[in-house]
């Protein structure tokens, strides 16, 4: 059985690295020798699967999982991940991806295992903070939507080479991070409360179904992804306006009290005495820190009555092991020592880009890359993407062929609804004339809204 696993993982990569087509995702960064080198088997138990009327959910808003083999594009979600109202289907997905493949960038790939937890900003296959992943035989679990999208929050496992731009997608999970009635917003800080947490937005936060901020009504329920920042906090990467009646939390857990089976996530006490716990890659308990995902059917006076427990993305820390990841930071106290999404990062010895490095600090979100060595998280790559007050750089990319065309301002490139008749639009190796069904091309955008990408560049491939 190990030589016909070896076998099959072999032909895989091989199959891959002959594709070409060099990866996505920015420069900098140089990796320390065996960068890629990482632990094998690091992928996280499958949760229990859920189903549409089950006591998690009612059946009108039940979670849509799917285990799915995704090979190729398909019409459903990005990379051709998408999920069933039945999760134990195997789905398969029509075959072609985007014809160029995920190249290694001439750095090879690891055959082991790494993991990359932040925010799908890219499809061909998919692209996630920057890493352009092969989804050509991909496992997901996807919950919360039909498909996989730009801007759900997502934890991808599979190997990567050394200088975090291409990877093969072993298995992809996602589910939102927050789901409830709107309580307030504050324009001016660019904020808005749900459940007793405060959302941030910044320029990569996908509007799936409004215009911005100041389309939401409050005591509308919202539908969240984000990156946990401090406790009570969280940076939204996709807004959806639900119907949905279930509640989601996610949050750092603190004030735990095991003997009455309570603790707080933000400004909520949740009673977690009758729900299930998941997630957890060796079985650790619950502790105060940790990160989690809560599901609850209504809440209670101050709280939530959990029917769900879950670990948050957990990622492997043992020695060696590859990860890249995205997140707001905490616990500032220089380049050497801070937190995200609650991994002890060291980027002491690393080259920045998308600003100074002086502007990092509290609040500012990055992507980084790097390898474990004694529980912290060694940094050879990272990329400032938000400072607060400042902004930063928001891109998103799209590859592959042009369908449901009906004009430059209303077409598709891998089900995702783009605009490219703005006047500032860059088109490169053909004019917008040439933008019909069947085209290949590399569409950039800074911003999703009413779920529609505004292209700032288009190059035809």
């Amino acid at each position: 059985m190990n030589l016909l696993r070896l076998g099959l993982l072999s032909m895989s990569i091989a199959i891959v690295l002959s594709c070409g087509g060099g990866g996505g995702g920015g420069s900098g960064g140089i990796a320390p020798p065996g960068f890629a080198g990482a632990t094998t088997g690091n992928a996280s138990p499958t949760p229990p699967a859920s189903t549409g009327g089950s006591s998690l959910l009612a059946a009108t808003d039940a979670p849509t999982t799917a285990t799915a083999t995704a090979t190729g594009v398909g019409n459903q979600g990005l990379g051709g991940i998408a999920a069933t109202p039945d999760s134990s289907t195997t789905t398969t997905a029509v075959s072609g991806d985007d014809g160029s493949g995920v190249g290694s960038g001439g750095t090879g790939i690891s055959t082991a295992d790494a993991t990359g937890v932040g925010a799908v900003d890219g499809a061909g296959s998919i692209i996630v903070n920057g890493l352009r992943y092969s989804t050509d035989s991909t496992v997901a679990n996807i919950e919360d939507a039909s498909g996989l999208q730009l801007g759900m929050s997502v934890k991808v496992t599979g190997p990567v080479d050394a200088g975090f731009t291409s990877g093969i997608a072993r298995r992809v999970d996602s589910a939102a991070d927050l789901r409830g009635p709107l309580a307030s917003v504050d324009l001016k800080q660019g904020s808005f409360v749900v459940l007793g947490t405060t959302v941030t937005t910044d320029e990569a936060t996908v509007w799936a179904d409004a215009s911005g901020l100041a389309a939401l009504t409050t005591g509308r329920t919202l539908q969240v992804w984000g990156l946990p920042g401090a406790p009570g906090v969280m940076r939204a990467t996709r807004i959806e306006q639900r119907d949905a009646t279930t509640l989601i939390l996610t949050g750092t857990v603190q004030n735990l009290d095991a003997a009455s089976s309570t603790f707080k996530l933000g400004a909520l006490a949740v009673d977690y005495r009758n729900a299930s716990l998941s997630g957890s890659l060796d079985g650790r308990p619950l502790v105060d820190g940790m990160l989690v995902r809560v599901r609850a059917n209504a809440a209670s006076a101050g709280g939530l009555v959990a029917t769900s427990v879950q670990w948050w993305y957990p990622v492997p820390m043992s020695d060696g092991t590859t990860a890249q990841i995205a997140g707001v930071v905490t616990g500032y106290s220089g380049m050497g020592s801070f937190s995200l999404i609650g991994i002890p990062v060291d980027a002491s010895s690393t080259q920045v880009t998308g600003g100074p490095a002086g502007s990092i600090g509290n609040g500012v979100k990055l992507e980084v890359g790097g390898v474990f060595r004694g529980g912290i998280l060694r940094v050879a790559k990272l990329k400032i993407r938000h400072v607060p007050g400042t902004g930063g750089p928001a891109s998103f990319n799209l590859i592959g062929t042009v369908g449901a065309f009906k004009s430059p301002a209303d077409f598709k490139v891998r089900g995702q609804p783009v605009d490219a008749s703005g006047p500032g639009v860059a088109f490169h190796n053909g004019t917008a004339a040439n933008l019909g069904n069947g085209v290949k091309v590399n569409v950039q955008g800074a911003e999703v809204v009413n779920g529609v990408l505004k292209a700032s560049d288009v190059a035809f491939e």
